[in-house]
């Protein structure tokens, strides 16, 4: 969902850019829109820097996958969708990787902003058709909106702004606010995945009338660079290249979508998973296990350079993060602020990066950590004043330094830790009777993890371990992948291990994340079931702000409330991401600032293939 501790010079100088951003332009029709600075790229670009114009065409990519798919539908709330979906559908407009909150026309060739930022009207390339040769079409925008806000509470969520889509001339289609000055609905928008209204709404072969209600394993019609070649359910699926993909020759496109093939294979296990990598089963694998990283590398293939260990710093330039165990507040037991405070004394992260995570990690501190204005020290200027704002809401810790977490790696050090966790639970009402910590009705404090990826089962362990030594008692379900989404989407879980990423533009997603309306939202990623009035204020601030030195505020204020409220045992992450890849493969001699941008923009290399072997 991961650690270097220094952010480049680059990161820096575009946090610092942001700070003084150039707006978009209202009231005319631009080509690409910002949130941080004006966009690199002018009206007419030839195409994105970072690419590789002439990349050749051809080859096939092979990706692995952990579980399986039941469904193509991309918006339905239920299922497992297919890896690569996406690869078949387009959106309105579509980010660079060398820019952060950056987009350009696709889809839709220009946008224009209304002046109070009330409404963004969005003009179609008339070019854009889908794989039928059907045209794109406005009237496609509005139903494939209409049609995500009804069925997916993600959608709803981070829709909740919008009022009406509706076209409004030939080939254009407006968007209407409920409020004024919010410079990132028109950004978002631009996001919405569009769908053909016709296919969903005509009849598959057999004649059957097709749903967008409904999970479907019939392969859809898109307007994207790929389409579905062949698909095995749950186990493998093949996208093939379109050749006459209408964007091919788009500045956005141009360099990108070089495989012939790309293929989908799914694993149960892990180890299976990896030992198929091994084997020359597909081609790029993403490493997240410390231990394996370290050790599990030494055979042949890497030894005589057919296989290829790289980390990529770039895939976590432009995001933050928290991840941890998180506890669900629609549990009594954790509704109490001074049991969750006291659960992170019993958390050993410095005993964890000493023996399995061979010191890579770093303890995440921050709901934005990796990003330059996460929470720091004692808040400052405007924070102060938009935490005044709130004061009688939040605790008091908010006010002071950020939160630090509890730092053990030796037997005395843990045990002061869990004497201070001891203090807390106490206070909360809890007794030790013998070896268990119990309430006043003699009912010993527990709790379920509930997990599915083995690979942390050592991490949760150790929580379990130290925990019981001041008498909780915790339990480690673990439970396939379905099993787990379906439980994790109806809140079905004491405690998880999970968390959520950021971006350099934070805004409305936070109600998915913090905000009441999304706590009893089934599917939302309102994990913790935060229900909160004073975080709901700070969020409708930073979601109105249009200007950037008052959203970074705002972010950080909420930062710090998030944190003082003790929401998260926090956990770990590093800050570049672990690849290893079968030699067959080249990529631009410069990568882009922000993404390693694999398989997109990397080509099929047949005389590295050659000499590697096996795969074609």
């Amino acid at each position: 969902m991961k650690l270097s501790t220094l952010l480049t010079a680059g990161l820096l100088a575009i946090g610092l850019a942001g700070a003084a951003h150039a707006q978009t332009p209202t009231g005319i029709w631009v080509h690409a829109d910002s949130l941080t600075d004006t966009p690199k790229y002018g009206e007419g670009f030839a195409h994105f820097d970072y690419v590789n114009a002439d990349a050749p065409k051809g080859g096939t990519v092979r990706l692995g996958d952990r579980g399986g798919f039941d469904t193509f539908n991309p918006i339905l709330p239920k299922g497992e969708i297919a890896s690569g979906v996406g690869l078949i559908y387009e959106t309105l407009l579509t980010p660079s990787l060398d820019e952060v909150n950056t987009s350009y026309g696709l889809l839709a060739e220009a946008m224009k902003v209304a002046d109070d930022y009330g409404a963004v009207t969005f003009r179609m390339d008339p070019d854009a058709e889908w794989h039928d040769g059907e045209p794109v079409t406005a009237e496609d925008v509005v139903w494939s909106f209409e049609r995500s806000i009804e069925l997916s509470p993600v959608y709803a969520q981070y829709y909740a702004n919008i009022t009406k889509a509706e076209v409004t001339a030939p080939g254009e289609v407006t968007f209407t606010f409920d409020m004024t000055g919010n410079r990132e609905l028109p950004h978002i928008l631009g996001q919405l995945m569009v769908m053909p209204q016709h296919w969903w709404e005509g009849t598959d072969a057999k004649g059957n009338k097709r749903s967008l209600g409904e999970s479907t394993l019939e392969p859809p019609l898109g307007s994207g660079p790929y389409e579905i070649a062949s698909f095995e359910a749950g186990r493998s699926i093949t996208y093939k290249r379109v050749e006459n993909y209408w964007a091919k020759d788009h500045p956005t496109q141009i360099g990108a979508n070089n495989f012939n093939e790309i293929r989908y294979e799914y694993f149960l296990d892990e180890a299976v998973w990896f030992e198929a990598f091994k084997g020359d089963q597909f081609d790029f694998w993403n490493e997240y296990t410390a231990r394996r990283w370290a050790t599990g590398f030494d055979f042949p293939a890497v030894a005589d350079g057919r296989v290829i260990k790289e980390e990529f710093p770039q895939d976590y330039n432009g995001r933050g993060e928290m991840v941890g165990f998180v506890p669900n507040l629609r549990r009594e037991k954790f509704q109490d602020q001074r049991v969750r405070e006291a659960l992170n004394f019993a958390f050993d992260f410095e005993e964890l990066n000493n023996t399995i995570f061979y010191n890579q990690y770093e303890r995440i501190n921050s709901y934005f950590f990796g990003l330059p204005f996460a929470a720091k020290g004692e808040p400052q200027g405007e924070v102060v004043d938009i935490l005044d704002s709130v004061r009688d809401d939040v605790p008091q810790a908010a006010f002071g330094p950020i939160p630090v977490n509890p730092v053990s790696g030796d037997p005395t050090k843990l045990r002061e830790n869990l004497r201070q966790a001891l203090t807390l639970l106490t206070q909360a009402g809890y007794t030790l009777n013998g070896s268990q910590l119990v309430d006043a009705n003699g009912q010993q404090l527990s709790f379920e993890i509930l997990m599915h990826q083995p690979t942390l089962e050592a991490i949760a362990a150790n929580f379990q371990k130290n925990l019981a030594l001041i008498g909780v008692r915790v339990d480690i379900r673990m439970v396939d992948t379905p099993q787990y989404i379906n439980r994790l989407r109806s809140f079905d879980y004491d405690m998880i291990y999970g968390g959520w990423t950021q971006s350099y533009s934070p805004g409305n997603e936070q109600r998915f994340f913090f905000g009441s309306s999304s706590a009893t939202e089934e599917g939302s990623r309102n994990y913790a079931g935060i229900a909160d009035p004073a975080i709901d204020a700070l969020i409708d601030k930073l979601v109105a702000t249009g200007d950037r030195d008052t959203q970074l505020a705002v972010t950080e204020a909420l930062d710090r409330v998030l944190l003082s409220h003790h929401y998260v045992v926090p956990g770990y992450a590093l800050r570049y991401s672990r690849t290893a890849r079968w030699d067959r493969f080249s990529h631009p001699e410069t990568l882009p600032e922000f993404a390693n941008g694999f398989p997109t923009i990397w080509w099929w290399d047949a005389e590295k293939a050659a000499k590697t072997g096996g795969a074609s």
